[in-house]
């Protein structure tokens, strides 16, 4: 078994790259996840794990074997390159460089013949596209796809918030127009979160084939969502402000049609 115990190892300050820039895990099409939760999730969503370092005072050798196979390389640590290498404050001492998955529109298939997707355009936050994901996995969506994206859903701020949902949810990314075209081609009615000319969310049918869109909390949707929309759906407000967190109002749409098939 191969050892590091240097943070000066070249390897090692490959990894620090990968985690912090974007440009890096797009050239190499790879990221870092960390966690033994986050990694089992990966797992279990079909990622190939190429390296797994673990910090042997904090997770067993038993447990790391679990994890891999015969064409996982595995790197034993040590406590000053785990700390260099975690992102989060609690350790589990165990971290894995995985193959990223290209998230094209192309590549959804639906399992049913009335999906239900989540689009989500342009989200800027971290935090936000993690709670997305928490909500889409908890209502067991058929798919989130993300319109013009200002960061790679592999950003480990993604991963850490969205506590591993990034890879329980089917995801994909493209344009606004790309994605309006895949929704139309699959006869799927586009409802958006909007204030213009929009009705009250529960008044509408989502046993169809759906698709409920959200924008971002200061600028909402662009105006070609606003023009392919079947309808424009609003939440009503009790209160002095007209908007929530987008995450918190997604959870309300998608439980709402949840409810509305009989949580199936």
């Amino acid at each position: 078994m191969k050892t590091i115990y240097s943070t000066q190892n070249s390897f090692i300050k490959q990894l620090v790259s990968l985690r912090d820039k974007s440009r890096e895990r797009r050239k190499t099409e790879t990221f870092l996840i960390e966690g033994k939760r986050e990694i089992a999730l990966a797992l279990k969503g079909g990622y190939a794990l190429k390296t797994v370092l673990f910090y042997a005072d904090l997770v067993s050798i038993e447990h790391i074997n679990n994890l891999t196979n015969q064409h996982t390389e595995v790197i034993e640590i040590s406590k000053e390159v785990y700390q260099k290498l975690a992102y989060r404050d609690t350790t589990e001492g165990v971290l894995a460089v995985a193959k990223s998955k290209h998230n094209n529109l192309d590549d959804i298939t639906f399992e049913t013949k009335n999906p239900l997707i989540l689009v989500a355009e342009a989200p800027e936050k971290p935090g936000n596209i993690g709670a997305l994901l928490r909500t889409a996995d908890a209502a067991n969506v058929d798919a989130v796809i993300i319109a013009n994206p200002k960061t790679d859903v592999y950003n480990p701020n993604i991963i850490r918030s969205s506590v591993g949902c990034v890879f329980t949810n089917t995801i994909a990314t493209g344009t606004t127009s790309e994605i309006i075209d895949f929704l139309k081609a699959n006869n799927i009615t586009i409802f958006c979160a909007a204030l213009q000319a929009s009705v009250e969310y529960h008044t509408q049918d989502f046993t169809q084939p759906t698709a409920i869109v959200v924008g971002t909390e200061a600028t909402g949707l662009s105006n070609d969502w606003l023009k392919h929309s079947t309808k424009n759906i609003i939440i009503p407000m009790q209160g002095e402000i007209d908007s929530m967190n987008v995450s918190v109002a997604a959870g309300i749409l998608i439980f709402e049609a949840k409810r509305q098939r009989n949580f199936k």
